[in-house]
């Protein structure tokens, strides 16, 4: 039997699968936690220590079809500039909670278009965040770049306030495909940013693709990759398109029967992924791929690679706080979500209180069963040996989760010596295979797609 026709059988094609950036996901998050939970956790970090820092910025000048990030669009810089003011308003109460001595391992800028921001703006919020907790030594600054929305000027408020790693969607650069998912992006513009970039001494470049898009080849993604190869970026993201229409109301613009098949989808990653590899990238994870000298190559090699809201990371620290709009949150406790809509969001801070709405403290298992999920995600491998030491579970108890996992894919998973393996011809599969560990319901996460 081929590999193709294993993978059919055992339900890649058809699974809809969380991508597992976080256990639980997201979708699992609860009311019961608020912002006194969000509050105290805050309190919790130790003193002295390194978290990392995410900053939403939700506005968009425009509203791609593909993308389903919680965005809105708005035309004038009015409401980007209001929602700038509360943004420090929440670093300044983050800073009363946040214990003395507290640098940052990672900063980053997402949205929506951070890069909307006015240069003054920029500048004004850069100096707020790092009034509360400095960039720790090797620390990274990143912020995500839209080519059409940004200019010399914000370019220069940004590594002037210490930008150090800067991050380019790309997606596509077939004329056809932006047109039908509402992205203009050409690869001229996109060229000139990155140079630009580059120019003023930011050494660290991210660009991400995607694929299974509408009209989109083998022969068109190949251009596009090799398209963007002549960016040099360090780091690749290649995510998979997840068609959504039925809950983001944006991609209904996007013809439906214009989208590869889920078999086209798998041709389409693997065409992509050899092209990257032939160029001297390494494979990181399931949708990363990085030049041999990047942070997460290196982070791979040792053992450290990680994995959270961003995607795959060599951040170590224990916190992530997310502020911002719809921003999430990653403490030792739990997981933590601030109000979406940016009117209830900017109504919290006003009186006062964090926006807190949803999330989840950890109990019983999920700390074990988050860390096989990563380690699976991360290295295609787990042991046993690391299960025991760090959780308390008793060995045979982990070979019986082992057996029971790999049960259900026939002989395309190994244990050995007490590690679980998922060799090469079943990397596909990886996250069915994490699901096998999810404790929670996943009936409700319709917004996760197929390979």
């Amino acid at each position: 039997m081929t590999t193709d026709a294993q993978l059919t059988r055992l339900g890649l094609f058809d699974a809809r699968v969380p991508r597992y950036t976080s256990y639980p996901t997201a979708p699992q998050f609860g009311t019961s936690i608020g912002p006194g939970d969000f509050t105290s956790w805050i309190e919790a970090v130790p003193e002295g220590s390194q978290i990392s820092l995410y900053l939403h910025v939700p506005f968009c000048r425009r509203l791609c079809w593909f993308c389903a990030c919680r965005t809105q669009g708005t035309s004038s810089d009015d409401p980007v500039i209001a929602y700038a003011q509360t943004l420090k308003a929440e670093i300044a109460m983050l800073a009363r909670h946040l214990p003395r001595g507290v640098t940052l391992s990672r900063l980053h800028w997402g949205g929506g278009t951070p890069t909307m921001l006015p240069p003054d703006e920029m500048r004004a919020l850069a100096d707020a965040v790092f009034a509360v907790a400095p960039l720790a030594e090797g620390g990274e600054f990143s912020v995500e770049i839209d080519p059409n929305e940004v200019d010399d000027a914000r370019l220069d408020a940004l590594v002037a306030s210490g930008m150090n790693r800067a991050s380019i969607g790309v997606q596509d650069f077939d004329l056809e495909i932006q047109k039908t998912i509402g992205r203009d992006q050409t690869y001229e513009i996109t060229r000139e940013i990155a140079e630009k970039i580059r120019a003023r001494g930011v050494n660290s470049l991210n660009c991400d693709l995607l694929y299974g898009l509408p009209h989109q080849t083998n022969a068109r993604i190949a251009d596009s990759v090799q398209k963007l190869l002549t960016l040099s970026p360090d780091r690749v993201a290649l995510y998979g398109y997840a068609h959504v229409p039925w809950m983001s109301r944006r991609q209904q613009m996007i013809p439906s029967d214009a989208m590869p098949t889920p078999e086209e989808r798998l041709r389409l990653f693997e065409t992509a992924s050899k092209l990257f590899l032939w160029d001297g990238y390494e494979e990181i994870g399931i949708d990363h791929f990085a030049r041999p000298d990047d942070g997460l190559a290196v982070a791979l090699k040792a053992g450290k690679l990680r994995r959270n809201f961003q995607g795959y990371t060599d951040d170590t620290a224990s916190a992530l706080i997310g502020l911002g709009a719809s921003s999430i949150s990653r403490f030792p406790q739990g997981f933590a979500q601030h109000a979406s809509g940016t009117s209830e969001y900017t109504k919290a801070i006003r009186s006062g209180q964090f926006p807190t709405h949803r999330g989840h403290a950890f109990a019983g298992e999920d700390l074990l069963r988050a860390r096989i999920i990563e380690a699976l995600m991360c290295d295609f491998r787990v042991d046993r040996r690391e299960l025991v030491r760090d959780y308390g579970v008793t060995p045979g108890y982990v070979d019986q989760m082992f057996r029971d996992a790999a049960s259900g894919f026939e002989d395309m998973l190994k244990i050995e010596d007490g590690v679980l393996i998922i060799p090469d011809r079943a990397k596909p599969l990886t996250r069915m295979v994490a699901r096998v560990f999810d404790a929670y319901d996943q009936s409700k996460a319709q917004h996760s797609a197929a390979i």
